[in-house]
């Protein structure tokens, strides 16, 4: 195909907007980093943009130091594997049954299924339910309230939909039951939305928030995240006592310590992308019309 240079111009053009959509998402992660290695004196005299000034590991230290700070990102990586594993595999198993015709009730299901995506109890409600269960201060109330998410349900039907049912069929008649159809069959061609599903489920747990917040409150099960918020919230109450002269110390240097900490945070999860990227493009894509 010969592509006229007024083509090759807009598409330059559209490779030069998307880089700087990404560039500016950037910006504000690249001065967090750069505040985080700054001194607190820079910081407060608003020194730093995008290069620490007065380089210093300082924030750092205080956040290795915090053996509850390193507790709480293991015990979240735990979670965050677990979690994944577990939706996974419910996900996979509301899926593919729904993909059968002669399935009772299917259109009933789905319509069930799909109507959770719109409308929720709330959270008293929620926290009642909670309760009433059984799982509050338990770790169980970050993996089973949220083990399915109907949206990637939906992608992976989707996906399953695609698969032709000549495969289906020529492994039913040597006598495969639904389950060995199932890992022999779907679960190898699905390996591409799976990375991408697994990824979305990862992301969501390590950054879950608010069902920690709301349901436990011993320290030992808090995620890393309610963990950041905790130590934002002191740093800030340190910082509120400096400034007033009732507490010693280097005004706003807990400044440097909040973004050491988010960080901190971050920094794992992101670590995650590269080994995912390849199936993420054409997993996330999965259902979309074809020309």
């Amino acid at each position: 195909m010969i592509r006229s240079k007024s083509t090759k111009v807009i598409d330059f053009l559209i490779a030069l907007v998307c880089f700087l959509v990404v560039l500016i998402c950037l910006l504000p992660m690249v001065n967090i980093l750069a505040r985080s290695f700054s001194s607190p004196f820079a910081i407060v005299n608003r020194q730093v943009s995008f290069w620490p000034v007065n380089f210093t590991s300082e924030s750092y230290l205080y956040v290795f130091k915090d053996p509850s700070f390193s507790r709480s990102m293991v015990w979240t990586g735990i979670l965050t594997a677990i979690c994944t594993a577990f939706s996974l595999v419910m996900t996979i198993l509301c899926a593919f049954p729904l993909t059968y015709d002669a399935l009772k009730g299917r259109k009933v299901f789905n319509t069930l299924i799909i109507f959770t995506m719109y409308f929720s109890a709330g959270t008293i409600p929620n926290y009642i339910l909670m309760k009433n269960l059984g799982l509050l201060n338990n770790p169980l109330v970050l993996i089973l309230p949220n083990c399915l998410s109907v949206f990637n349900m939906i992608i992976l039907r989707s996906f399953f939909f695609s698969v032709p049912d000549s495969l289906k069929e020529s492994a039913e008649i040597d006598g495969a039951n639904p389950f060995t159809v199932l890992i022999r069959i779907y679960l190898p061609l699905s390996a591409p939305v799976l990375a991408t599903l697994a990824l979305f489920y990862a992301v969501g747990r390590w950054n879950g928030f608010s069902d920690a917040l709301l349901y436990l409150t011993k320290p030992e099960f808090h995620p890393i995240q309610l963990k950041l918020y905790n130590i934002i919230n002191n740093l800030s109450y340190i910082e509120i006592a400096t400034l007033e002269g009732i507490a010693g110390g280097a005004p706003q240097a807990s400044d440097g310590m909040k973004a050491a900490s988010v960080m901190f945070a971050t920094l794992p999860i992101l670590i995650v992308y590269p080994w995912l990227q390849r199936y993420f493009i054409k997993g996330v894509t999965i259902g979309a019309v074809k020309g």
